[in-house]
């Protein structure tokens, strides 16, 4: 495989293209498994693959002419319709194997009405699934992607060398992330809605800094770790908070009163992430923190970061 090191520039369109084709390829090898519905995991790696996807397109959309199906609102569409069936899975296993043991034999007895619930709503949030992957929106989408692959168009941009550009893909990624209003919410009972707002915004940042990552070094991993760290954590509180008020929904009664081990548990859980949230939060939004993360980037705008490395070399994670 051509490296973005070779003598011979790669150009800005031919690396979005190595991201692109990974991304469409998985899409597409798991339409079967997720249909199946076997195991949660392919529908989870599915939702990632098209975060991924619809991340990619936005960064590198001034170097490409893309067929007019491929359009962010579709790929927007399609990441909700799977993520309802998506949360459902990880609210019954996070309730089912994280809290569930730590309960009294009563209040594990007191579940199994809510375990039924669960299980209920997710076979219809799966039946939107089905819908949405067989859908000839999404399966035209898919088509249109997988032709353009194969004889993709650049605008003048992404005729040009990779190397010569790398700080103006990154930078739009990390725009404004630190005037983000979620920064700020101090306290809990504050506008959570921000918070989880932010959660969403450190992933695309993350993934956008990620897209590059055959091409930078050191510092910019250091920052990705620490933005995928802070996303999973504000993710944990997230799915507290959202199986707190799932729970409550079901139990005429509410949670507090019909079941206080596993009302306590929760705010005690959420209580200690948000602890640690703000901790790093605080220390993250400092001025030499913040202006860290630029100089990152400025400072790895070289072309010897990965002189071997060719520009899919680096696996993308998981989530």
């Amino acid at each position: 495989m051509a490296s973005p090191h070779d003598d011979h520039p790669f150009s800005n369109g031919a690396f979005a293209v190595g991201l692109i084709g990974r991304f469409t390829h998985k899409l597409a090898s798991l339409q079967g498994p997720v249909l199946a519905d076997n195991d949660p995991e392919p529908l989870h790696q599915m939702r990632v693959a098209l975060r991924r996807l619809r991340t990619c397109l936005h960064q590198f959309a001034p170097a490409l002419q893309l067929p007019k199906a491929v359009a962010d609102p579709r790929l927007a569409k399609t990441v909700r319709r799977l993520g309802m069936a998506r949360d459902l899975d990880v609210l019954r296993d996070r309730l089912e194997k994280d809290l569930m043991p730590e309960l009294p034999e009563a209040e594990q007895r007191a579940l199994k009405p809510v375990f039924k619930q669960l299980r209920r709503e997710r076979a219809l949030a799966y039946e939107q699934v089905v819908t949405t992957l067989q859908s000839s929106g999404y399966l035209k989408l898919l088509s249109q992607l997988q032709g353009w692959l194969r004889h993709p168009e650049f605008t003048r941009l992404g005729e040009l060398p990779l190397l010569a550009w790398t700080l103006e893909w990154q930078a739009p990624m990390i725009a404004g992330l630190f005037q983000h209003p979620g920064w700020f919410i101090l306290k809990q009972e504050g506008d959570m809605e921000r918070v989880h707002d932010l959660r969403k915004r450190l992933k695309t940042a993350r993934y956008g800094l990620e897209n590059l990552g055959a091409v930078t070094g050191s510092r910019c991993r250091q920052w990705v770790a620490e933005l995928r760290e802070l996303q999973e954590l504000l993710g944990e509180l997230n799915d507290l908070h959202v199986l707190e008020r799932a729970i409550d929904d079901q139990l005429p009664a509410g949670l507090a009163r019909s079941l206080p081990v596993l009302e306590a548990l929760l705010r005690r859980r959420a209580l200690g992430c948000w602890d640690q949230w703000r901790q790093r939060a605080d220390g993250l939004i400092l001025p030499e923190r913040r202006r860290s993360l630029s100089m990152a980037l400025w400072l790895e705008r070289r072309s010897d970061s990965h002189p071997e490395v060719p520009p899919l070399a680096l696996a993308l994670p998981s989530s």
